[in-house]
């Protein structure tokens, strides 16, 4: 009964990490492919201020109660990817959970936070202003890049794991 009961708990937590995961991805795609670009195109004051009114609405909007538990999920399909080693299975699942707490989730709070926080304190449309904003612009989408590709990757970790569980 115990060996049904981790496997119906590993197939819920794969399924749940597969699809956040997923769906994150295609959240940072949309901002890697044309929502930046988007702002990078009109007047560096109002790309601050559309930004900082994103980042201000994401926090309280149901992508942290995507983002999150998705990040919980792989922490735990890595340890039961340790504690109950299954070869090939265990090394997606244990590639999967790298791949998204470490280049989507760390990579978000070491990078794409910080630069959050430092676009919040900016305002106008000075030199300044247009300088931070054109650097913002080119390194926040470059990691954003680095997110969306490692929760596709993760993703597609997670559901071939699940074809071989």
């Amino acid at each position: 009964m115990e060996r049904l009961t981790m496997q119906i708990l590993l197939v819920i937590c794969l399924i749940g990490a597969a699809i956040g995961s997923g769906l994150v991805a295609g959240i940072f795609f949309a901002f890697s492919t044309f929502i930046m670009t988007a702002f990078s195109r009109i007047p560096a004051e109002q790309g601050i201020a559309a930004m900082n009114s994103i980042n201000v609405t994401i926090v309280r909007s149901p992508f942290m109660a995507l983002f999150v538990p998705t990040a919980i999920l792989c922490l735990v399909i890595a340890v039961l990817a340790v504690i109950d080693w299954r070869g090939g299975t265990s090394t997606l699942m244990l590639a999967g959970a790298a791949l998204y707490l470490l280049a989507s989730f760390l990579s978000t709070i070491i990078f794409n936070v910080p630069m959050n926080d430092a676009l919040e304190k900016v305002s106008g449309s000075g030199p300044q202003a247009v300088e931070l904003w054109a650097t913002y612009v080119r390194d926040w989408t470059w990691w954003n890049h680095v997110r969306t590709v490692a929760s596709l990757l993760a993703s597609i970790a997670f559901v071939r794991a699940l074809m071989m569980v």
